[in-house]
């Protein structure tokens, strides 16, 4: 089943709308073509109670108004680009520093910004179908770039998200969604004590801009080791680099053993509500970040709820971050004619 309902009107005028996706799974979600975002993802627990397992806001003032890039698909390019611009076939091309003097999550205004064309598809397995259009030069970045995000309701109770685009001139993208995931309900004010797995040996090394150095890292037997499933606040203020960096991870784990099949790559359980969500995805890396910046002054989330420092944990599956200016990292480049083609599921169980 699919309810579209209204949900606002964006900065120029057009039409917002919010849709829900139902089965008979335990899992509903409901989604808004205005960034393709995420607003609610309600889960059932152990107990049979639903819990709403995402981050967001009541309205689309919310999304409008507040940073946090909440639920919301990123592009072009998700995460830093070091001193805002890149150079591609000898072209230097210079973007918006919307983050000190680096660009984050796509510029000035990303496609968490824009509103996307729609289309759901009922069925045992509804869909909710979002394209856009990014002009050449759009945040000046090269090439016509047309992307089609699927979200798909599985019959097993996961939400797939498959991410699709060609270009007309060779450009970068890497594309990911920003939903912030806490299992036993967004409402409650940490995330510490939830169970994390992530298949990854090693990480990137960065400085405290959250910029690559160009280095690659072990995180084996420290504070960044989540090869043995371990509480993620656990070690929160035990590294001093961590404690720098606003106090909690916001960091690129490389999967092992990558191969471009979608695997399962990352666990996240809830001790009370007895949630638990397993990541499958086929690309690379995956950027963890456990809401470290998040102020009780900034405005509230759904219900009146005050936004707390290290309330959720965002799974950015992604490329290597700045991988433009990185050329041993993962490729981000996409040739004229090629597809970009990537899927990620967050599949829940209890």
């Amino acid at each position: 089943m699919i309810v579209k309902e209204p949900f606002g009107h964006s900065p120029c005028g057009s039409e917002v709308f919010a849709y829900t996706l139902e089965n008979n799974s335990n899992v509903r979600a409901r989604i808004t073509n205005f960034g393709g975002t995420i607003l609610n993802l309600w889960v059932k627990g152990k107990d049979g109670r639903e819990r709403d397992v995402v981050c967001g806001f009541d309205t689309l003032e919310g999304y409008l108004t507040s940073g946090g890039y909440q639920g919301a698909i990123i592009g072009r390019i998700t995460n830093r680009i070091s001193r805002s611009e890149f150079t591609l076939d000898g072209v230097k091309y210079e973007l918006y520093p919307n983050c000190g003097t680096f660009t984050a999550h796509g510029g000035k205004i990303g496609f968490n910004k824009r509103v996307w064309g729609a289309r759901a598809v009922d069925g045992e397995e509804p869909q909710f179908i979002l394209t856009y259009v990014s002009p050449d030069m759009e945040e000046n970045y090269p090439g016509t770039l047309v992307v089609t995000v699927t979200y798909k309701l599985t019959a097993e109770g996961g939400l797939s998200v498959h991410y699709e685009a060609y270009s007309d001139r060779k450009t970068i993208i890497n594309l990911t969604n920003h939903s912030y995931f806490n299992l036993e309900g967004y409402e409650t004010a940490s995330v510490a004590d939830q169970i994390m797995w992530v298949d990854a040996d090693t990480m990137n090394e960065q400085d405290f801009d959250i910029i690559p150095t160009g280095k690659i890292i072990s995180v084996l037997g420290g504070a960044y080791d989540f090869t043995t499933p371990k509480a993620v606040g656990r070690d929160f203020d035990s590294d001093p680099d961590m404690k720098k960096q606003n106090g909690g991870y916001d960091n690129n784990f490389i999967f092992n053993d990558y191969d471009g099949k979608i695997k399962l790559r990352c666990t996240l359980e809830a001790p009370v509500s007895g949630i638990k969500m397993s990541v499958y995805t086929d690309q690379p890396c995956v950027g963890i970040y456990t809401s470290n910046m998040m102020n009780p002054d900034d405005p509230a989330f759904k219900g009146g709820v005050k936004q707390q420092n290290r309330c959720a944990v965002c799974f950015e599956t992604q490329k290597m971050p700045d991988a433009v200016n990185n050329p041993q990292f993962t490729d981000t480049t996409l040739e004229a004619g090629d597809v970009y083609d990537y899927t990620t599921e967050f599949k829940f169980s209890c």
